[in-house]
This record gives structure tokens, C-alpha cells and sequence, in this order.
């Protein structure tokens, strides 16, 4: 039987997407445009090299991409002829003549695939550009991969292309991307020094600006209300713990759609996040929770059965006791002290089962804030369920 999807259009949360902004990179993305700044006035008097580096799930892709189109638009504007090119290096295992005639066979079609050494594949390339009267932005994505397999000769003839057609407009720049500076360190050292001029670092994304991301996806992605702003926040405190890996929220938000839309549920509620950051990241093991003794067993089920009961994404350390305390009743004990229900939590936190923070309240002061992230409330409840059946010998 058929229902309406909590999607709708979850084209935007693909990988391939490119955001109409990119947020909380102004300053970076700024300082892009002003490196670049010559194309829009005097695109011949001069190249560019820019190196972009960031850890995994920092943007660099999108970010040059975004740039990309920016810069395409402005100079279609001038009436300037203007290509922005961006070719992942990995795709051609580091391989220089393969990621060249790449960038050839998008003007060239037929252009022979072998037959031609770096210098004479690069000399084609110029005489291309010219002939097209084209003015190039070149950005190599994971331009580690390159370092890694060509070394210091090949880089440098890459920077030094312009070197090659001196009393000629200059035709092309480059912008590489790469995760860490520390890939360079490879390289010789005026290779180094050619590729370190103008750096643009994207810093790691903190909670608090993935929020702001994924309520932007989520606005783009989903049906008014079906996402609430906790899941959002569970979803962006995941991703802030994967070291603040975007790429990882996004896709925790399409899988967590799909388990909603996979269940009939009309919102993509917090079992849905579980769920799905339990496929991408199985980190239950049973052995971490036989090895608990009799109340912390009793504490982590009444974590699991609150969560499964309630539509929130997180709980106060009270909510918690008030279940922890019928659970006790349940199987005839005397629940421990409040001190040692937070001893308990905060072992739980360390081990990754739940995480427990301490938030400020606008008028009780500092309170804990327990959630459940990395396992579904369901499959914890039964585990634990069965375990203490059998310790009980019911």
C-alpha cells in the first residue's frame, strides 16, 4: 500500500548537489574570489594557483564547485569566454597524462589517449586553450593522489605551465585540493614552495554550523514538519562527533527518510536517525552490554524504553530516573542514589553507548541532557530485555 513520502526532493541531499550558498565559509569563500579577482578585469595579464585544504566532510568539493559557478556566471556576464574544470585525481589513480587528456577530451572528443609525454601533452593543451580563446580555472580534487604517484617533476612542469608560451595570454590557473598541507611534504622544496603561496584552509565544522547546514538540506529536501529541530540536532551532533564531517549529516538525513518512509511513518522521527547511523556505523556489541552489572543494566533499559516510547530526540537525567525507577520496581530493587545513576551515565557516554552533556536551563541552572545516538532504542530494549530474563531465570 502505497503513502506519501516524507521527501520532497531528496535531490538535494545527494552528493552531487551544489547548495545555491555555502554556509559559514564567507570569509573563505571571499578570500577564493579575491585570489581570482584578475579574470573579471585582465584575465590574460595574468594565472593563479590556490591550494584548498580540509579534512573529509569540510566542503572543499562543493566549495570550489559553488565557486566555480560563480566565477562562470560573472565572466559570461563581461562577455569573457571562461571555463571552470574540477577533475578528481583519484578517479585516474594520480596519473597526470590521464587526468590531462581528461581535461583535453572535454574541448577534444577524439583526442588520442596515448603517444604523448607530459611536456607535449601540456604544450597541446595551451595551444587548445589559445586556439579556443578560452580563459581556465583548473581545480584537481584530491591532488594528494597526484603528489603520492608523480612526485616533484610532474608538479612542477603542472605550475610552471604558463612558462611554456611566454608574449601569450595567460590561459589558465589552477586551484588544488587536498586534505592536509602535510601531503606536500614529499614534494621538493621549490615544489613546495610553488604550491604554498595562497592556501585556503577549511576548518572542521563545529555543532553548532552543522545545525544551520542540515536545517538548510532539510528545508530542501523534506516536507514542511516532518524533520523537527531535535532530530536536526541529533543528526548534527552525530556529524560533529565524526569529526564534524557535513558529508556524513547529509547522509545520515536521506538514510533516516528512508527508514521513515520504509516504516509508513509520517515524520523522520529519532528511531529513524538510530537506525540508520546503526547501518552506516555498527557499534552495538553484545558482550559490551553482558559485561554490565544489574543496574546499569537496569539504567541503559530504561534509556532504551523511554526512546522508544517517546518521539523526542533527547531526555532529561529525570525523565531517565523516573524510568530507571520503575524498571527497579520491575524486577524487585531498590534503585540506586541519583549520584550513581550519573556514574553510570557517564561510563555509558564513554564507552559510545549514550551521550550525556550538561546543558544550562533558563531557570533550573545546568541539568544533564541524555541521548541515545548510535543504537536503535528497540534493539537495545530487547537485548537487555533478554539478558536480564535470563539473569533472573524468568
Amino acid at each position: 500500500m502505497s503513502h506519501v513520502s516524507v521527501f520532497k526532493d531528496e535531490s538535494k541531499l545527494d552528493i552531487n548537489y551544489l547548495p545555491v550558498r555555502i554556509l559559514h565559509r564567507d570569509l573563505e569563500n571571499r578570500l577564493l574570489m579575491e585570489f581570482f579577482s584578475f579574470l573579471t578585469h585582465c584575465p590574460d595579464r595574468m594565472s593563479q594557483r590556490v591550494l584548498v585544504v580540509g579534512e573529509v566532510g569540510t566542503g572543499k568539493t562543493v566549495f570550489c564547485q559553488v565557486f566555480g559557478r560563480s566565477i562562470s556566471v560573472e565572466m559570461g556576464k563581461r562577455g569573457i569566454k571562461f571555463r571552470y574544470i574540477h577533475v578528481n585525481c583519484r578517479e585516474y589513480r594520480g596519473n597526470l597524462l590521464q587526468i590531462l587528456h581528461q581535461v583535453i577530451v572535454g574541448f577534444q572528443p577524439n583526442f588520442p589517449s596515448r603517444g604523448y609525454s607530459i611536456g607535449e601533452i601540456l604544450k597541446s593543451l595551451l595551444q587548445l586553450f589559445e586556439s579556443e580563446q578560452v580563459f581556465v580555472v583548473l581545480a584537481l580534487d584530491e591532488f594528494d593522489s597526484l603528489i603520492e604517484k608523480e612526485g616533484s617533476d610532474a608538479v612542477y612542469e603542472l605550475t610552471r605551465i604558463q612558462e611554456m608560451c611566454q608574449g601569450k595570454p595567460h590561459r589558465v590557473s589552477f586551484i588544488f585540493i587536498q586534505r592536509r598541507l602535510s601531503a606536500l611534504k614529499v614534494l621538493d622544496d621549490s615544489a613546495q614552495s610553488t604550491l604554498q603561496s595562497n592556501v585556503i584552509r577549511l576548518e572542521r565544522y563545529g555543532k553548532e554550523s552543522l545545525v544551520d547546514i542540515l536545517g538548510e538540506r532539510v528545508r530542501l529536501a523534506f516536507e514542511v514538519g516532518v524533520v523537527a529541530e531535535d532530530v536536526v540536532e541529533l543528526v548534527a551532533e552525530l556529524a560533529a562527533s565524526k569529526l564534524g564531517n557535513a558529508r556524513f549529516g547529509i547522509e545520515l538525513l536521506w538514510r533516516s527518510g528512508k527508514y521513515a518512509d520504509a516504516q509508513g511513518v509520517k515524520c523522520v522521527e529519532p528511531e529513524c536517525v538510530r537506525q540508520a547511523v546503526s547501518a552506516i556505523l555498527p557499534t552495538f556489541k553484545r558482550n559490551e552490554v553482558n559485561g554490565l552489572e544489574l543496574h546499569e543494566k537496569f539504567l541503559l533499559l530504561a534509556v532504551a524504553r523511554f526512546f522508544k516510547e517517546s518521539k523526542e530526540a533527547f531526555a532529561s537525567l529525570v525523565e531517565i530516573e523516573d524510568v530507571y525507577g520503575v524498571v527497579c520496581e520491575e524486577y524487585g530493587q531498590a534503585p540506586y542514589s541519583h549520584t550513581q545513576v550519573w556514574k553510570y551515565l557517564q561510563q555509558f557516554a564513554q564507552k559510545g553507548i549514550v551521550n550525556a552533556e550538561v546543558v544550562s536551563g533558563v531557570s533550573r541552572g545546568r541539568s544533564t541532557r541524555v541521548s541515545l545516538p548510535l543504537v536503535s532504542a528497540v534493539v537495545l530494549e530487547r537485548e537487555l530485555f533478554e539478558l536480564l530474563e535470563m539473569e533472573f531465570g524468568s
